[in-house]
Parts: structure tokens; sequence; C-alpha cells
């Protein structure tokens, strides 16, 4: 059995493409494997904090000595870290928001990127701890940034990827959907392209 946890993180409720297309994913994936769960977290309709005093304070303070904000902030982070171990496969829709993704996102990346908890420390240096689980990113942008002049400004892919491998989410596929804002042939095109890499994806 798959155990899904979805991630949205688009500001945009109506026409989302990175909602969108994850959606369409989960949809398609629940099609064919019906014993497939969900758990879904909306970083925008329901945010969560970004990292602040209490959420720090949480982490490096004594548990006998965390005041009661400490110990809330403490406890939202346990829930969302608990949510992605729990899952098997995590889906991100996730927009460019200036060359990045966004700060949502990141509220959340903050939240479940944690010493002892998703990652260790070795003699060889830092190991993940979030192991035998599969990403998908789902991945919108108004421009191309998967190659030509424009790549060296993709810092969406190259850091879900780097953050994810780091706590041990190795195994991650990218969907791309770019070029929305460059005209509406090229933005009907990376729809067209994007959902039927979706589709193959989900069977």
């Amino acid at each position: 059995m798959t155990h899904i946890l979805l991630i949205q993180s688009s500001s945009n409720l109506a026409s989302s493409v990175s909602r969108d297309l994850s959606e369409t994913y989960v949809n398609d994936y629940k099609a064919t494997h019906p014993d497939t769960t969900v758990t879904e977290r909306d970083l925008v309709s329901s945010p969560i904090p970004h990292l602040g005093v209490d959420l720090l304070g949480g982490f490096f303070g004594k548990p006998e000595a965390l005041t009661e904000a400490q110990k809330a902030a403490l406890a939202l982070s346990n829930t969302l870290v608990d949510e992605m171990m729990a899952a098997s496969l995590i889906v991100i829709g996730v927009p460019m928001y200036n060359f990045s993704i966004p700060s949502a996102l990141k509220a959340w990346i903050d939240h479940v990127v944690r010493a002892g908890r998703t990652f260790h420390y070795t003699a060889e240096g830092p190991s993940g701890l979030v192991t035998g689980k599969k990403a998908v990113l789902f991945l919108a942008a108004g421009g191309v940034y998967s190659n030509g002049p424009y790549k060296p400004y993709d810092f969406q892919e190259t850091y879900l990827r780097a953050i994810l491998g780091f706590i041990g989410i190795t195994d991650v596929t990218v969907i791309r959907a770019e070029g929305l804002a460059l005209g509406e042939e090229s933005a009907a095109k990376a729809k067209a392209d994007a959902h039927a890499r979706t589709a193959a994806l989900a069977v």
C-alpha cells in the first residue's frame, strides 16, 4: 500500500499549474492503485509559521526548560516530521518565485530538516534518516530554466534536490511546466507536455 504526502505551496489558488499537475498525478495514481491513502498539507490555505525564536528554542533547549510556546512550536514540527516519515511517496507542487521556491515551502522545510530526526551527524559527516521513500516534484515557472541562458538562475529544482537528498530522499522525479509566461502557445505546450508526462508517471 502506498501512502502519499501531498504538499501544495502555490499562492495561486485559482489557476495554479503546479497544483493542477500534482493533484492530477495523485488522482491518477489513486485510480491505478486503489489502496493508496493521502495526507494533504496545503501550506497556503493553512500556513505554518516560519522558523522563529520559539521553534529554534524548542530545537535546542532542554526539554524540562521549554516554555509553553516552545513546546507548541516543537509539537507542530514533530507532527510535520511524522507526516513525512509515514509517507512512502512525497508529492510537492512548487511554483518558481524569484528564481526559487515559495517561502511557505521553505517554512515547511525548516520544520522537517532536523538533526536527530531526519538527519544525523556521523564521523563521515551528516547522513539522512528519511530513506526508502520517493519524491515527485511538479515545478512551474514563467520562464525556461532547465536549459538555456537562464539555467544558472534555477534555485528551484537544484535546491529541492539538494535538501531532499540531504535528509536521505534521493529517488526524486521532476516534472516541469516552464515557459508559462512566454505567450499562449508556449504556455499551452508546456501544460500539455507536463500533463502527458504526469499521466505516464502515474501508471
